[in-house]
């Protein structure tokens, strides 16, 4: 199993959005790429910890790529917007793919140029490729959040 992180905004619908693909095993909300050691929901919410809002994608390579995965993850937010996702504002809620070895950031950055250059989007890419550090799980209350309280899933917005 191989792991994959993102941030795209509030992390429960990021996790629902991830959880729908065949070959993802496990998805995890948590927090990454801040400064404040095992910060909490309410710590990241005052957007001085540096962390974003994450999913960590637990993946089987034999049955996804981690190619399909960043290009899903650009379909299911929008990564123009610095610093914020619809009505949420704040670093926390950046647009971020954490990469996990050499391959992956090889990876993101191409699927990254290559959208850029095929004028995907009407804006810029501010999505942020940058190594992934520690991860910090999300409280419990948290975890499959959508799931619990019967919502739909994320739906895809860049088609």
């Amino acid at each position: 199993m191989t792991k994959a992180t993102f941030g795209a905004g509030c992390f429960w619908g990021v996790e629902a959005a991830f959880r729908q693909l065949p070959g993802v095993i496990d998805a995890a909300v948590g927090y990454m790429g801040g400064k404040t050691s095992n910060p909490s929901y309410r710590q990241v919410c005052t957007d001085t910890t540096g962390h974003a809002e994450v999913c960590q994608v637990t993946f089987d390579p034999a049955q996804i790529r981690y190619e399909t995965l960043v290009e899903f993850f650009y379909k299911i937010h929008d990564p123009t917007t610095l610093n914020r996702q619809g009505p949420d504002v704040g670093s926390q809620y950046r647009s971020a793919i954490f990469f996990h070895d050499a391959e992956q950031e090889k990876t993101a950055r191409e699927v990254t140029d290559r959208l850029a250059k095929a004028g995907k989007f009407r804006r810029p890419i501010v999505t942020e490729v940058t190594p992934a550090g520690e991860f910090w799980r999300g409280e419990e209350y948290h975890q499959q959040y959508f799931a619990k309280h019967g919502l739909p899933s994320c739906h895809i917005v860049n088609e």
